[in-house]
C-alpha cells in the first residue's frame, strides 16, 4: 500500500472528550498544533485512526476533519515556530518524499 500525509484537526466541544481525542490522535500522528496532526502513513493507518475518533467524538457536538496532502506539493510556513531554538522543520518526513 502506497504511503502518503495526512492533516487530521478537530474542534472538540466538551473538554474531558477533548483530552481523551488529543491522547488518541498523538497514537497515530504527530502534533503540528494543539488540535491540528499530521498522519503519514497508508489509507488503512488513516482509516483506523478515523474510526477510533469516530468511536470518542459525539458527532452533533464535535468536528473532525482529515485532508490528504499532495506528494510534490508547495510547502510554506510563516510565524511564529512551535519547536525549540535551533531546530526546524523542513518539510514532510522522506517517507512519502
Amino acid at each position: 500500500m502506497r504511503s502518503g500525509a495526512f492533516v487530521i484537526g478537530y474542534d472538540i466541544a466538551q473538554p474531558r472528550r477533548l483530552q481523551q481525542v488529543h491522547r488518541a490522535m498523538c497514537k497515530y500522528a504527530a502534533p503540528l498544533e494543539y488540535s491540528i496532526f499530521i498522519l503519514v502513513g497508508n489509507e488503512e493507518d488513516k482509516s483506523r485512526c478515523m474510526a477510533e475518533m469516530a468511536k470518542l467524538i459525539e458527532v452533533g457536538e464535535d468536528d473532525v476533519r482529515c485532508y490528504p496532502l499532495p506528494a510534490r506539493g508547495f510547502q510554506c510556513r510563516i510565524g511564529l515556530t512551535s519547536l525549540p531554538e535551533g531546530i526546524q522543520w523542513t518539510g514532510l518526513p522522506a517517507a512519502i518524499a
